[in-house]
């Protein structure tokens, strides 16, 4: 089973939606509104990709907090992600051999079919 990480309104997150059910795939939805990541599974999450592909430098939050001033070492990105869920790139998908961030059908299709 697939777990699709996001928020509901974020129209990336509905377009993977659209291609799991479209594709009849099953999967469970976890929303950053409502559940917390924490640093364990931000950490796991970079195993399979980057700190630069997981903190999403241009969001409403990450322009709201003035981040780009601070210019964030990685450590201080993974501890921003964990205070700010919001900053994770999205949607994240997570099945038990792969981590996908964001939406890409092509690498959906690789990935899913």
């Amino acid at each position: 089973m697939i777990t699709i990480h996001g928020i509901k309104n974020c129209d990336s997150v509905k377009k993977a939606l659209k291609f799991l059910q479209e594709n009849e795939i099953e999967y469970s939805f976890r929303d950053f509104k409502t559940s917390q990541v924490d640093s364990d599974e931000i950490k796991m999450w970079l195993k399979h990709t980057t700190i630069d592909k997981l903190f999403n430098s241009k969001s409403t939050t990450y322009r709201k907090l003035n981040l780009k001033e601070l210019t964030l070492s990685d450590d201080e990105k993974i501890a921003w992600l964990c205070k700010e869920n919001l900053l994770i790139k999205r949607p994240v998908l997570q099945s038990k051999s792969a981590i996908i961030i964001g939406y890409d059908k092509d690498h959906y299709e690789m990935e899913l079919l």
